[in-house]
């Protein structure tokens, strides 16, 4: 139990000292050059972050049989997560400001890879021709991206910071992704031995805790990048790794995979739906004056829990399980599309100014 214990306290301690070191040389790296934090969040933090997934779905692609068919799920349930959990729990920090450019690129980029992802799957497999096509993708978004970067420098070469030796800066991002790494898998594994402690069953303890153990990375580095007041990282951060989970890890994935990858008709039916919804709902409440407000954060935060619920009820075969899905459907989420449909109107009319 000792052991439990601080294999618990330690992750914490790791996720927020990796957290720091990330997004304190990130920051500080992006001023030494004059790149806009923006770009580095999309980037340096996003790609960093995103490491548990690569790392954890390549190894089951390269596994291939039952192994390669956990590579989509991993992907699908870490974008909704980073969206709706993280994104959620900043906004409810502090209001996020959401940079114009995100919402004319990078946010409709993350709605199309979505889009592309869910209809390479109809089939019910990833292919090498389809895993090349998303990973060609990623190599042109990184292009445009350092394009606009290189395009921002020049343009602020008179406001860049030095902010200490270059080295040091590096050295502060890569320890602070190690430590990162190292944070959720110590995490991880004391939560997954709490939970076996309590007698909860393996598949609620796959749907909940290691299904969100990869993403812890992206959790540490939001949160301390909006603590720091250093939100375009944060949002940078969530929108960047979404791309690059679909891109990179489910293109890479499919690339390597002996069979390719595995499209379960259940994910495809359902799990990547709701995956394409939170992408096309980012677009609307960004909009909405370029900022994340704390009762947005909060409807993110709820829908999280009650997608959760949704699995757990429907992993169990419970009986409440149909009475929820109608709640669901029928009232919750019209609720939230009209709550959204008339906070765009408002903003609309209030930038057209009285006729």
């Amino acid at each position: 139990m000792w052991m439990v214990l601080l294999s618990l306290v330690g992750g914490l301690v790791l996720l927020v000292v990796g957290g720091e070191m990330l997004v304190s040389g990130a920051a500080k790296l992006a001023a030494r050059f004059g790149v806009p934090p923006l770009v580095i969040g999309l980037t340096v933090v996003a790609f960093g972050t995103s490491a548990p997934e690569l790392m954890v779905t390549l190894s089951a692609a390269w596994a291939g049989g039952d192994a390669a068919n956990l590579a989509l799920g991993n992907v699908v349930g870490s974008n909704i997560f980073n969206v709706l959990l993280i994104l959620g729990v900043c906004a409810m920090l502090a209001p996020l400001v959401v940079n114009v450019s995100m919402v004319r690129v990078e946010i409709p980029l993350m709605i199309a890879a979505s889009a592309l992802a869910l209809w390479f799957g109809r089939d019910g497999v990833y292919s090498r021709p389809e895993g090349a096509m998303l990973f060609g993708a990623l190599l042109l978004y990184i292009w445009f991206t350092l394009t606009q970067a290189r395009k921002a420098s020049a343009s602020q070469d008179s406001t860049a910071e030095d902010g200490g030796p270059l080295w040091r800066q590096i050295a502060s991002i890569l320890g602070g992704l190690v430590l990162l790494v190292l944070g959720a898998r110590w995490l991880v594994s004391g939560a997954v031995s709490v939970a076996e402690l309590l007698g909860l069953s393996e598949t609620i303890i796959g749907l909940t805790i290691v299904a969100a153990g990869t993403s812890l990375p992206e959790v540490a580095a939001s949160i301390m990048a909006t603590l720091r007041n250093e939100r375009d990282i944060a949002v940078g951060n969530i929108v960047g790794s979404n791309l690059f989970n679909i891109l990179a890890v489910l293109g890479g994935a499919s690339l390597i995979a002996p069979d390719g990858i595995a499209a379960p008709a259940s994910i495809i039916a359902f799990d990547g739906p709701v995956m394409l919804a939170v992408a096309v709902a980012c677009l609307p409440i960004f909009f909405t004056g370029y900022r994340i407000d704390r009762w947005e954060g909060a409807v993110f935060f709820g829908y999280y829990i009650a997608y959760v619920a949704y699995l757990i009820l429907n992993a169990s075969g419970h009986a409440a399980l149909p009475l929820y899905s109608q709640v669901m459907l029928y009232f919750v989420v019209p609720l939230t599309v009209l709550t959204l449909l008339v906070s765009l109107w408002r903003v609309i009319h209030l930038r057209r100014g009285p006729a």
